[in-house]
């Protein structure tokens, strides 16, 4: 097995991203050495498209035994916060990624982007602007006209180096200057007009506390940052290569490492948002129940739900990476948890609709232990004792008084088997004439057709799952769909909101009841409710109230539209 995967791994062809560093490992650049980091700004929590970064940039460590650094880019105290800090790495532990020792922060850096500011002042390359925000944006022409240059961009260096340390003493309050780059205010590339790369803000740090009143803007700090850090492949989303330009800049001018940025393109996931505002937006307006609602694609809100780190990663590995943006289906998605949880979910009997039966011939106080088996892909995950009785449920869709042709399950006068227990035929039900609804089935059972006795010569085309009455277990069931209604939420018509396709029936709460063995559940236990799905232990589940997310049904969209293509 495991000699089949590694001719599987050969054989995959390298991705782009793969041979630039296998070229630069052959010409000795860096002396063959590969050192990629995860960057994120602690300024909310991590989502699914962050995972695939997470997963390229740790992945390529590992293949090509370098080193990964988790580096958090810090530079924005007023949106940032320990507890953001604290679930990023909970969510790198949790898809199974070690930075070891490499733990860093752009505010560890502070003193050294300050010094690096200098030399880009001395170097007459940046001077102090007292230009107000809206000032700067105006005054930044256009893709087509260029910009007007600052009345304060020729003040002597000796008068800007003064100013630049008395902003650091907090001599003047937010807003009053910033310290911008001297680069080209006509340069058809708008991030090279004088970008800003330092703003007053009398705001306390999540590490530094009050010790700094200016901050260095993301764009001055994250390749300065590498520098440092002497990352050699700089994996960047492809909206960072229109900054590539300054960052170069930056790292010439100062006269320091050059890291190599690459860029890749971003994961977009149909019936999703990826925007951090937008989630935030979902989380303060209380359309979701918290960052980590299940219906998030936030990490937090996977795990929560059920989804496996083996099953997002496997994700992230199957779509690998491109040049240019596109849309990948939920459905792949929801395909890689299916197939992962197949192999390693134990199996349970549920009835979420209940409809009940009475076993006419059957001993009444009689209690029988049926065997089942945990999973049938394992062996080695054992079996199981079912209760079975006289009395029991199963599904409402699962009995029909005039079924259609080609209905294997239960109707009058038909047989079905019951999941590891006998066959019965239905002989009569009682019906609510108010209502038109069926309230109770009457069957008989063959005692010789018990699952796993002799074959009696007995074929039924129809087996169901069910559920003993007096045993089962009642449980809240959280049954989730696609947040959105919408393939692409963000391309609305004008005039309407991604909030507008919002899906009302994103959450659909039932309850359920579930063989006893549930009991000896732990909070984010994996199930496959046969025939039903696959669920999660939730967090709000206590021994008194069980509760359970559906992580994905049974049906296997994605797999099927790949098979119709084939056809």
């Amino acid at each position: 097995m495991e000699e089949k995967k590694i001719k599987n791994e050969e054989k995959r062809s390298l991705n782009f991203i793969e041979e630039i560093i296998e070229e630069d490992i052959r010409n000795g650049k860096n002396e063959s050495r590969v050192h990629t980091r995860f960057p994120p700004e602690p300024n909310g929590y991590l989502h699914i498209g962050h995972a695939k970064s997470i997963c390229l940039n740790f992945g390529l460590g590992k293949k090509y035994n370098g080193k990964t650094n988790l580096r958090f880019d810090d530079t924005n105290p007023i949106k940032e916060d320990v507890e953001y800090v604290d679930s990023i790495m909970e969510d790198v532990k949790w898809l199974g990624f070690d930075w070891e020792e490499r733990l860093f922060y752009a505010s560890d850096y502070f003193e050294q982007l300050f010094e690096f500011a200098l030399i880009l002042i001395r170097n007459g390359k940046a001077y102090v602007c007292d230009m107000t925000a809206e000032e700067i944006a105006e005054t930044r022409g256009t893709p087509t006209r260029p910009g007007i240059e600052s009345t304060y961009r020729n003040r002597s260096i000796e008068e800007n180096v003064e100013l630049f340390q008395k902003m650091r003493r907090g001599a003047y309050p937010d807003g009053s200057k910033v310290l911008r780059a001297r680069i080209d205010m006509a340069s058809p590339n708008m991030h090279m007009r004088d970008p800003v790369l330092y703003r007053i803000l009398h705001a306390s740090h999540h590490r530094t506390g009050d010790q700094w009143c200016i901050y260095p803007m993301y764009d001055f700090a994250h390749g300065q940052s590498d520098s440092i850090e002497k990352i050699t492949h700089s994996i960047c989303t492809l909206e960072f290569e229109v900054h590539r330009p300054l960052y170069d800049w930056f790292i010439r001018e100062i006269g320091i490492y050059a890291p190599r940025q690459i860029e890749f393109a971003r994961l977009n996931l149909s019936y999703t948002v990826m925007s951090k505002r937008k989630l935030l937006e979902l989380v303060k307006e209380k359309n979701v129940n918290g960052w980590d609602d299940p219906r998030m694609p936030t990490i937090c809100g996977l795990r929560r739900r059920g989804y496996t780190p083996e099953s997002i990663r496997n994700f992230a590995d199957i779509i690998g990476v491109a040049k240019r943006d596109n849309m990948i289906d939920v459905s792949l998605l929801e395909f890689c948890v299916r197939e992962d949880l197949n192999k390693h979910a134990h199996r349970r009997m549920a009835v979420l609709n209940p409809l009940k039966v009475v076993i006419d011939n059957y001993p009444e106080g009689v209690v029988e232990d049926m065997e089942a088996v945990n999973n049938p892909e394992d062996d080695n995950m054992g079996k199981r004792k079912v209760p079975f009785s006289r009395e029991l449920f199963i599904e409402q869709e699962d009995f029909m008084e005039n079924p259609p042709g080609k209905f294997y399950r239960l109707a009058a006068g038909k047989e079905v088997r019951l999941r590891y227990a006998y066959i019965i035929r239905c002989n009569s039900f009682i019906k609510n004439h108010e209502t038109g609804k069926i309230t109770e089935i009457h069957c008989t059972y063959d005692p010789l057709t018990k699952s796993g006795m002799p074959d009696s010569g007995r074929k039924v085309k129809g087996t169901l799952h069910w559920v003993s009455a007096g045993h089962a277990i009642k449980a809240e069931i959280r049954l989730y769909d696609r947040l959105f209604t919408k393939e692409n939420p963000d391309d609305m018509p004008e005039g309407q909101s991604y909030k507008d396709c919002l899906n009302p029936e994103s959450l659909n709460i039932i309850s359920g009841l579930i063989e006893p063995e549930i009991l000896s559940s732990r909070i984010l236990d994996k199930y496959q409710f046969e025939r039903i799905g696959y669920f999660s232990v939730d967090k709000d589940s206590t021994p008194q109230n069980l509760v359970f997310n559906r992580v994905v049904p049974l049906k296997d969209s994605w797999a099927k539209m790949e098979k119709n293509k084939e056809i």
